[in-house]
């Protein structure tokens, strides 16, 4: 058996690390570490509630709207209030985090995670014809190559002409991505950590001026979604076809779904919404979420084994000094005993299989162009296509909610904050099913926990032995050249990894690492 370690991988959020095993090329075992421990229910205890949407904001400088859409929901059914949030607020909401989730989406893909199949350096030494690469080309001749190396070699398939047309939309992504972002600052007020999204609805009332001005940046981003991003993730799955086989991962898929079509059910499980709610299996079968059966374990993390097995509602955040004991940082979140993906992938089936018209044209399109079947879609390309996707039918819903706002009508409803009370917030983030729950005592948070996309998707092995998605995913691949592993980085990447908000707050006494490895 030989070992193959990658610390840190770059181009991702926040510090993972991946330790895999081969046997003749194959991976036969893979751990995947948190390196930095999570803190931030430590910080709210004893706090005013409603601090809570403000610094689980904090968690991460790329996802936050997302945590403050969770909190608000949270926040909402702790003060008895989710059914009472007025139209224009819960409209508003679901503005200001399709904004934020269209900029992460195309942000991962171009940013993140699109390198990994183009030659930069190839494409840089073309001469075609004029594009955007003219500023990559200036970089490279001055010797500042990143953010494009350090990189794998090899295995790079596309035409001098085409790595050059992909590195354009790199840069005119970066201009797309930019607005996005002044699109969630018209109703949150900022980027990021947005101040709009509260208990009870938002802060920023609509009018006719910033609706306008909304929507022409929105058309934009439609039209690149349309003629950029979707193009060239086809463009991709045509060259690299095989990486519809590699990476399938655990199997099991669980969406919270997303954007509240409607705010009349205190459920958030049984709620209308754009994105459904459920669970799909590799056959395709479609199930409900009881929010009862999400536990969390830590016998190979590093917190104390009296917390293990515990729902989110009961849980404890209380870090071990027992360095011997597991090897992350990340929690083991499973549902119902069994593992599962979030993500993406796990909204487009789940919304595939609830028989959401708009979503199973674009499948059924989708898989009819790259010329494969459903099954295909549990695999690294897969999760870039569904995202691509999850944009689209993003992209488009969002003009219909601008017109559903109605300036004058009220965007918030007060409430008092209840001397004692429990919670649960739950909807999906770009990267998948996030939860929050708090419990109040004395008007103060006693209890706050946090189950974010990347505890679900990067968690080490269960208490049962079970590895987590990324894990699973990794095991079986087989790796040419131990030198330049690119394979398992684009499986990584596929997962978009957010350690950020997995890990928080560093350990004061840090950990040794014995190998570096840029991915």
């Amino acid at each position: 058996m030989r070992r193959i370690l990658l610390d840190p991988i770059s181009r991702i959020e926040g510090h993972l690390k991946v330790e895999v095993c081969l046997d003749n090329g194959t991976v036969k075992e893979a751990k995947c570490t948190g390196t930095l421990f999570r803190g931030i229910e430590l910080i709210l205890q004893g706090r005013d509630p409603r601090d809570a949407q403000h610094l689980t904001q904090r968690i991460c400088g790329v996802c936050p709207t997302s945590h403050s859409i969770a909190a608000a929901l949270n926040l909402d059914s702790a003060f008895g209030i989710a059914d009472r949030i007025p139209d224009n607020g819960r409209i508003i909401r679901n503005l200001i985090l399709g904004a934020a989730h269209l900029s992460d989406h195309i942000f991962h893909f171009y940013h993140l995670a699109a390198l990994d199949y183009v030659d930069v350096i190839k494409a840089a030494a073309y001469d075609g014809k004029d594009t955007a690469l003219n500023s990559v080309k200036a970089f490279i001749e001055r010797g500042e190559l990143g953010p494009f190396v350090p990189r794998y070699e090899g295995d790079y398939r596309f035409s001098a002409s085409v790595d050059q047309e992909m590195i354009a939309h790199y840069v005119q992504a970066l201009k797309v991505r930019l607005k996005c972002q002044e699109m969630l600052a018209i109703f949150g007020g900022k980027v990021p950590h947005n101040p709009a999204v509260v208990p009870g609805g938002v802060t920023e009332p609509p009018t006719v001026d910033k609706m306008a001005s909304f929507f022409w940046r929105l058309n934009e981003i439609r039209d690149f979604i349309d003629n950029v991003y979707l193009p060239d993730v086809f463009t991709i799955a045509k060259t690299y076809g095989d990486y519809f086989e590699i990476g399938r991962g655990c199997g099991n898929l669980l969406s919270f779904g997303n954007y509240d079509l409607d705010g009349t059910n205190v459920d958030y499980l049984a709620r209308n919404r754009l994105m459904k709610q459920g669970t799909v299996s590799f056959d395709l079968e479609l199930g409900l979420i009881e929010p009862a059966k999400i536990t969390e374990y830590v016998a190979n993390s590093w917190y104390e084994d009296s917390t293990t097995g515990l729902k989110p509602s009961e849980g404890k955040t209380v870090p071990t000094e027992n360095w011997d004991k597991g090897y992350s940082w990340v929690k083991a979140p499973r549902y119902d005993g069994k593992v599962y993906e979030v993500g993406p992938l796990a909204r487009i089936l789940t919304g595939y299989l609830s028989g959401q018209p708009s979503i199973r044209t674009l499948v059924d399109s989708a898989l009819s162009d790259a010329g494969i079947q459903h099954r295909a879609l549990f695999s690294v390309l897969g999760r870039h296509l569904t995202r691509a996707l999850c944009a689209k039918v993003l992209a488009y819903s969002m003009g219909d909610w601008l017109l559903q706002l109605r300036p004058g009508n009220p965007v918030y409803i007060p409430y008092e904050i209840p001397e004692e009370s429990t919670g649960m917030g739950l909807v999906d983030g770009a990267r998948g099913a996030l939860g929050h729950w708090i419990e109040i005592r004395n008007k103060r948070i006693s209890r706050y926990q946090c189950v974010v996309p990347s505890t679900w998707n990067m968690s080490p092995r269960d208490d049962q032995g079970q590895p987590g998605p990324l894990e699973q995913a990794l095991v079986g691949t087989m790796v040419r050249d131990e030198a330049n592993p690119f394979e398992l980085v684009r499986i990584v990447r596929s997962f978009d990894p957010c350690l950020a908000c997995a890990v928080h707050v560093l350990t004061p006494k840090g950990r040794t690492l014995s190998a570096f490895r840029v991915g």
